[in-house]
This record gives structure tokens, C-alpha cells and sequence, in this order.
């Protein structure tokens, strides 16, 4: 299958990259203005999922680096103390 016929990833399947993406191009479409009412609302409420999955790697990217964080300044349970 090639890339013109694959299916678009449902939204939890997005990258982060694919989701800012798109809702940059959602953002641009709306602020044209050159929507129906029926297509901003759904450029809205696309935007709005959109934003909640970016949303939800960054909070994803930020738990992972307070964990590496957390374990780089932890001492290990291996370590004997050295006196």
C-alpha cells in the first residue's frame, strides 16, 4: 500500500510532529475565514483533539525527563558508600 492509499492514523496514533502539523494547518484554514459555520466547527473541535494529544506528549516528554533526571541524581541501591 502506498502513501496515497494507507489510512490517516486515528488521533492517538498521531506523532507529536503530525499532530503540531496538522493543527498549524487547522489554525491557518480558520483564520481565513473562508469556512462554512459546519466546517469551523469542525476545524474547532479538530483542533481542540489536536491540541490535547500535543498536550499529552509534552506531558509524556516531561515525565520521562524528570524520571532520567530522578535517576541521574539518585544514588543507586548497588552503590556501597566508600568511607
Amino acid at each position: 500500500m502506498d502513501a496515497m492509499t494507507s489510512p490517516a492514523p486515528t488521533m492517538s496514533e498521531l506523532s507529536y510532529e503530525q499532530a503540531r502539523d496538522e493543527l498549524i494547518r487547522v489554525v491557518n484554514e480558520l483564520e481565513q475565514g473562508s469556512s462554512t459555520l459546519e466546517q469551523s466547527l469542525a476545524l474547532w473541535e479538530r483542533g481542540e483533539a489536536l491540541a490535547r494529544r500535543c498536550e499529552e506528549w509534552l506531558i509524556g516528554a516531561k515525565a520521562r525527563l524528570d524520571a532520567a533526571r530522578l535517576a541521574a541524581t539518585t544514588p543507586s541501591e548497588d552503590a556501597t558508600p566508600t568511607r
